[in-house]
């Protein structure tokens, strides 16, 4: 695809292609990943700290980066990404770095996890990992487009390889490319190809013949170099190959990739001295069906929602809450929360699980503060649901408190008046002072916070305020007797596991871009506090707690009023709709917007001639619209359907970072690309995600890709002089950022749920039985284990199971073809 010629596929060893998944199939592989904190980095200034940041690799490609924790050797992030990505990847790498402000970011050591290494470890990968120094033989990236054949003569058997092109080569030079060339070693002998200037994908088409001896024992070696004038060549990477099998074949051709070079000891005794990392990773490989092999089991569960609870009946969500463990029930409540909002039940399905959770032996001043999956697919509803409203509530509050960075502190054992400085020219604040002052801040925060909630009623979505409303009735009508219930059950939900959570870790919820400083984070807790506390609707049992909370009491007393007040709006209103629980995200809804700087090139059109300069860029579910600054009248947009690519740009194109290209296809059917640059990496991968995302049905993407740009009489990645030749780098539709307001995929969210049952069949089984027999002792098996039969109500359920594991086996592909004729050594 990149070449035009008979390559067998993308990154597999053997230059062999996947195989290809029956019409509507999808293979697709999911990759989690969770930077919790890091420990003991080695100091990087001369202030003896360091500010360290993360960049997540996937195949030397960067993906996200963490915020910087400024001036410390044990950082905390927190931070946790999903990124959706063709089954081909190799390996993911995380750099940890220290960030400097005039000289360029120190690496201080990474950690790689390769595919191989996620693949036993099925319900992924947690703990501590050493870093390692970064080793320059081992940071090689890229493939190499190779042809071998035997050639059979009267002076005998020849072996001929054939160098013709290469991808995605490493960066060594200042100018942000290389100068590669080919070294080729048979039998003791060294042939080498020409140097091509200044780029990261060079053509040669080039051959190299050597002797073949008998018997043909000998490695074929491909390296590939960088030419340097003075300094000593850089190593980029290398092939190895075992030719015994070529005799059959007699040609065999594809792309391969590039393998460090392991053949040197490794100097390991610095490892252990650079820190660690605590990591959260895990893979998931999913092949996705086609929709009407789901439809059983999605049918299947609408009816359990549908049928509602039933007096002496064993519920499947009950059984579902009992026999998933706590480190899956997150993941199980986000995929029923999606696939029921896909379905339109989710207003049922929520209402379902308040009624299972009330039905338990329960204290009205303890509701819902378990993880149970009734708790759990609450808090992912309103994440999944409710993320623009909660930027639009919490976003102007938090914008305050980062840009005054006023010191709060209430508690007398944690006030250093040293922070604070001076009130006046000659006196010290006393810590009363500085108390006062604190309280006066953080109630002003509180005040300006719950005139906020109080006035967003209106502008909550209908199908949060529906779920609210049957919340609050099922809570009223269990607990009579204590008024207070139904508004703390709501409070429980929006208080303490909504807004809570985003005011202490607003990086995390995508309200700032950086984590807060040490004095901006305590006064975020202390409204994180405070808002709980209003949450609670009893602020004397928080003063119980932590005494100095006391002057801020008549505050917090008048904020629960509020919050009461809001409730009542809240959940009091019946929508139009009737609050039917389906997300409905309409044609022309924004998916992203920002500022981007268009770099000018050649083309023409409304975009291209306002090149040169920033615009303001929507991109919604038609178009991708462009105006000089926000809220001004639209100068031009791309519709959806005309975009063709949307792919990274080589750094040195425009002496630039972070620039990604739109091809796309103007009004008179004349391809054309603009060049945009973002200001960060993640602000380019989180465009690039949104841009595939919504194109990803236009059935004329492009397959191959120019990562450079077309100057003056040739392209500036692989130097082909044709304008409109086919791409030299295959384009990457398929790597996309998860984020909460993506697209319902029910076809995904279904095939999760199979998957969770499907290995909870025995459990499942046993704690059916373990609850009838709790209920009618006469009625159930002698035999719970094993042994015990199939329960009536799960008969049907265990059906489909089997029927969609079919599906699996009848329609997935088939494993890979034997190994390669030219076997890959690594």
């Amino acid at each position: 695809m990149g070449s035009g010629r008979r390559g067998r596929g993308f990154g597999s060893g053997s230059g062999r292609c996947r195989p290809v998944p029956p019409l509507g199939m999808a293979l697709r592989s999911a990759l989690s990943v969770r930077i919790v904190e890091g420990r003991d980095l080695p100091a990087k200034d001369i202030t003896g700290s360091s500010d360290p940041y993360c960049i997540v690799k996937i195949d030397n490609e960067a993906i996200v980066r963490t915020a910087t924790v400024w001036k410390t050797l044990s950082p905390f992030w927190g931070e946790e990404y999903e990124v959706h990505l063709q089954p081909t990847f190799h390996s993911v790498s995380i750099y940890v770095m220290d960030e400097d402000a005039l000289s360029r970011d120190d690496v201080i050591g990474k950690v790689c996890i390769t595919r191989a290494m996620l693949a036993e470890h099925p319900k992924g990968y947690s703990g501590w990992v050493s870093l390692s120094e970064v080793d320059p033989n081992e940071e090689v990236q890229g493939e190499i487009h190779l042809r071998v054949e035997l050639l059979e003569g009267e002076g005998g058997r020849r072996l001929r390889c054939t160098v013709l092109e290469a991808r995605d080569l490493a960066k060594k030079d200042r100018n942000g490319a290389s100068d590669p060339f080919v070294r080729v070693r048979y039998n003791g002998k060294t042939q080498e190809s020409t140097v091509v200037k200044k780029s990261c994908y060079p053509r040669w088409n080039e051959s190299f013949e050597f002797e073949l001896p008998e018997p043909a024992g000998e490695k074929l070696c491909v390296e590939v170099w960088d030419w340097d004038l003075v300094s000593k060549n850089d190593f980029l990477g290398k092939v190895v190959f075992s030719v015994q099998g070529l005799r059959a074949a007699g040609q065999e051709e594809g792309w391969f990739r590039l393998q460090p070079d392991r053949s040197k000891p490794r100097e390991d005794g610095r490892r252990g001295s650079l820190g660690s990392l605590q990591l959260q990773v895990r893979l998931r490989d999913e092949t996705v069906l086609p929709s009407h092999c789901y439809q059983p089991l999605v049918q299947l569960l609408c009816q359990e929602v549908k049928s509602g609870r039933q007096d002496g009946r064993v519920h499947l969500v009950t059984l579902l809450d009992e026999t998933t463990t706590a480190e899956c029930r997150q993941e199980v409540a986000v995929n029923l929360v999606k696939l029921f909002l896909g379905q339109g039940l989710v207003k049922e399905f929520l209402d379902l699980l308040f009624e299972l959770e009330l039905a338990k032996p329960c204290e009205p001043n303890t509701l819902f503060r378990s993880n149970s999956l009734a708790s759990k697919s609450m808090e992912s509803f309103l994440k999944v649901t409710g993320m623009q409203y909660l930027h639009a509530v919490l976003g102007p509050i938090i914008t305050r408190v980062f840009e005054e960075k006023k010191y709060v502190e209430l508690d007398p054992s944690k006030v250093e008046i040293k922070d604070v400085g001076c009130s006046g020219l000659h006196r010290v604040q006393t810590e009363s002072e500085v108390m006062e002052q604190g309280r006066q801040h953080l109630q002003s925060y509180l005040r300006e916070l719950l005139d906020t909630i109080s006035k967003s009623a209106p502008t909550c979505p209908p199908v949060i305020r529906a779920a609210f409303r049957q919340l609050f009735q099922r809570v009223g009508e269990r607990f009579p007797e204590h008024q207070h219930a139904k508004f703390v059950a709501v409070t429980s939900f929006l208080c303490l596991r909504f807004f809570s959570p985003a005011i202490m870790t607003p990086k995390l919820f995508h309200l700032r871009e950086t984590h807060a400083d040490a004095r901006t984070s305590r006064t975020l807790l202390l409204l994180a506090k405070a808002i709980q506390m209003v949450g609670n609707m009893d602020p004397a049992a928080g003063r119980a707690k932590e005494a100095w909370l006391a002057p801020l009491q008549p505050a917090l007393q008048h904020g629960a009023t509020q919050m009461k007040a809001f409730i009542t709006r809240l959940v009091g209103t019946e929508e139009e709709d009737g609050g039917k629980g389906r997300l409905r995200s309409p044609p022309a809804a924004v998916v992203k917007e920002g500022l981007l700087f268009v770099h000018k090139t050649r083309g023409k059109g409304p975009l291209l001639s306002c090149a040169a300069k920033k615009l303001h860029f929507c991109l919604t579910g038609e178009a991708l619209s462009f105006a000089k600054s926000p809220g001004a009248e639209r100068i031009g947009s791309i519709a959806l359907a005309n975009i063709r690519a949307a792919e990274k740009v080589e750094e040195k194109s425009f002496g630039s970072c972070h620039v990604m290209q739109v091809v796309y296809v103007d009004e008179n059917g004349q391809q054309e690309t603009a060049y945009l640059q973002c200001k960060c990496v993640n602000e380019l991968n989180q465009w690039l995600s949104a841009l595939r995302k919504v194109c990803g049905n236009n059935p004329q993407m492009l397959c191959a890709y120019h990562p450079g740009v077309f100057r003056g009489d040739k392209w500036t990645c692989c130097h082909q002089k044709d304008r409109t030749g086919l791409g030299c780098d295959r384009t990457r539709h398929g790597v996309t950022l998860q984020d909460w307001s993506d697209p319902l995929d029910p076809d995904a969210e279904a095939q999760r749920l199979f998957q969770h049952l499907h290995g909870l069949q025995q459990p499942l089984r046993e704690k059916y039985w373990e609850l009838v027999k709790m209920e009618d002792p006469q009625n159930s098996p002698q035999v719970c284990g094993e042994g015990a039969p199939v329960p009536p109500g799960l008969s049907q359920l265990f059906e489909v199971l089997q029927d969609l594991e079919g599906c699996h086996r009848l329609l997935s592909p088939s494993p890979p073809a034997s190994p390669a004729l030219l076997e890959l050594q690594t």
